[in-house]
């Protein structure tokens, strides 16, 4: 486009040089040629004239009074021949046998003045003048390909900007920033690119909560249903009822894998599986939930967050690992369970998950994230999904000590650029370079 219109600048100026330059260079030297004739043909009268006097006079004309008039200084050199009444010829001045451009001029008394100039000092003149108007149609020429080459540059920047916000916003994860541009058509895309950004960030927004709440529905009454039929395994002494308890819990937990799976492959496809956000709001939903579990255990269970620093996870995701540790706490842990956090290097976040148990047995440590592994006849499929969803996520959950037993699930911070509060935070803002202010 830039070359486009550089192109389209050029041929505007050549056509207007050739339209308007070369006949001004011929009307200027058809008018220098003509100011040296009329200004010849006064000189010449000024000196007829002068003869004139001196024979109305009587005083006698000789050639030291026509000395003056061959002056090459303010006009260009001349030689003059004057014939006066008598036959009696003056001459002075030698120009040489170059073409001349002559005048005549003849007066009352019958004298008669001819003087003659080199057509190669008109020329020079012509010249100079043809020259000056070539410089300044050059100087015009170089000036609009210079002035097209910025203009074309202000018109293609903002455009390119103003893709390189489409592709923002077309990765789901940005609401794009682009500094008006001063150009009206440009200026109107931009807006609404912007209004777009704002109806997808709402879309999204009631896409991700969709999202989140289907899978607390899910998981809380499948969890529910697990917890139940291990319990209902641990009383019974029947080897029947074991059998069917032991087939409804793989039937529980194939139908949990297929939907924590469809799930995370409907985050993936919606642009993204992370969001910002704020723990304390996380912690708060799982305290609700927890809260009346542990105090009818006679257990304690608190949350804490001292960083007070935003990350990004699935809320969904996030919710469901605090849930697995937290219900591990409850089964096989003792005493308080403290769900707390610390600040990591850059601004990444430790969320520690501990209680005052036992802690977890020594053969287990190594194979305890290994699905079918566990120590209390569970399934072992918790901790597997558990890590699973947090690595998805761009995090780690590693058991950090094995008495009193304390995992520790890192997520990655929020950039400070980032606002929280938006589903797509704002992107960087884009300008077209620097630029005056436009009045």
């Amino acid at each position: 486009m830039r070359r486009r219109v550089v192109w389209l600048a050029v041929i505007a100026v050549t056509i207007a040089i050739i339209l308007v330059g070369m006949p001004l260079a011929v009307f200027v030297t058809n008018q220098q040629w003509d100011n040296a004739e009329a200004s010849l043909e006064a000189r010449a009268g000024t000196l007829g004239r002068s003869v004139e006097r001196r024979l109305l006079a009587g005083e006698r004309v000789e050639a030291s009074m026509l000395t003056p008039w061959i002056d090459g200084i303010v006009n260009p050199e001349a030689q003059i021949q004057v014939t006066l009444p008598d036959g009696e010829r003056l001459r002075v001045g030698d120009i040489g046998p170059s073409k001349v451009l002559a005048v005549r001029h003849e007066t009352v008394s019958g004298a008669r003045v001819i003087m003659e100039i080199r057509v190669g000092d008109v020329l020079a003149d012509v010249y100079g003048l043809v020259a000056f108007v070539t410089a300044a149609s050059v100087i015009a020429f170089l000036a609009a390909g210079a002035f097209a080459f910025r203009m074309s540059r202000r018109i293609a920047a903002p455009l390119i900007y103003l893709a390189a916000a489409a592709e923002q916003l077309g990765s789901g994860q940005t609401r794009p920033r682009v500094k008006p541009s001063g150009i009206e058509e440009i200026d109107l895309v931009q807006a609404e690119l912007v209004r777009s950004a704002d109806r997808m960030a709402g879309r999204l927004a009631a896409e991700r909560q969709f999202a989140a709440d289907a899978t607390h529905q899910f998981r809380t009454p499948l969890a529910a249903l697990s917890l139940r039929l291990e319990e209902i395994d641990l009383i019974t002494e029947d080897e029947e009822v074991k059998a069917e308890v032991a087939a409804a819990l793989a039937q529980t937990d194939r139908l949990t894998s297929v939907v924590e799976d469809l799930m995370l492959n409907s985050r993936q496809a919606s642009g993204g599986t992370t969001e910002a956000l704020i723990l304390d709001d996380v912690f708060s939903q799982q305290l609700e939930e927890w809260r009346a579990t542990f105090d009818s255990a006679g257990r304690g269970i608190e949350f804490t967050d001292e960083t007070g620093r935003p990350v990004l996870a699935s809320p969904g995701a996030l919710s469901q690992v605090l849930a697995t540790l937290i219900e591990n706490s409850l089964k096989y842990g003792a005493g308080t369970t403290t769900i707390s956090t610390r600040p990591a290097s850059g601004r990444g976040v430790f969320i520690d998950v501990a209680d005052e148990g036992d802690g977890v047995a020594e053969d287990l440590v190594q194979r305890l994230f290994d699905r079918g592994v566990s120590g209390g006849g569970s399934t072992g499929v918790g901790l597997a999904l558990a890590k699973d969803l947090v690595t998805a996520d761009g995090g780690r959950l590693e058991l950090t000590q094995r008495e009193p037993a304390t995992f520790t699930v890192f997520l990655n911070g929020l950039p400070s650029t980032l606002d929280p509060k938006n589903v797509l935070p704002r992107g960087a803002l884009v300008a077209v370079g620097r630029r005056r202010n436009r009045r």
